[in-house]
């Protein structure tokens, strides 16, 4: 029994010190309300004083899509901004009930 209970004091004790190690990935940002969608493409910041960790995740993501983007327009030969916008518009679509998408506007609103 005392085994256990040390067991489950140490177990608790690491899972409360590992949170801040944790990268947040961009669903979760996404469910706290700290990210959501754009109608551009990209994903934005929601949140006025964000996190550090959520900033970076915004950029490495929009870097990402931008990459992606940049591919497929070249394959196309169409201009990425195209592309973007095409995939942002199929993102809002995708975003489930609850989430934050921002519109033309640049307003960001619950879906």
């Amino acid at each position: 029994m005392r085994y256990a209970l040390r067991l489950a004091a140490v177990l608790l004790c690491s899972g409360l010190f590992a949170g801040p190690a944790l990268a947040l990935s961009l669903n979760e940002a996404k469910a706290q309300g700290l990210v959501g969608e754009r109608v551009d493409g990209f994903v934005g910041i929601v949140v006025a004083d964000p996190p550090a960790d959520v900033r970076q995740l915004v950029e490495q993501v929009n870097r990402q899509r931008r990459e992606k983007y940049d591919e497929v327009a070249k394959q196309r030969g169409v201009p990425l901004d195209a592309v973007a916008k095409i995939t942002g518009e199929k993102q809002l679509e995708r975003t489930p009930a609850g989430h934050y998408v921002a519109g033309a506007d640049g307003r960001w609103q619950r879906k």
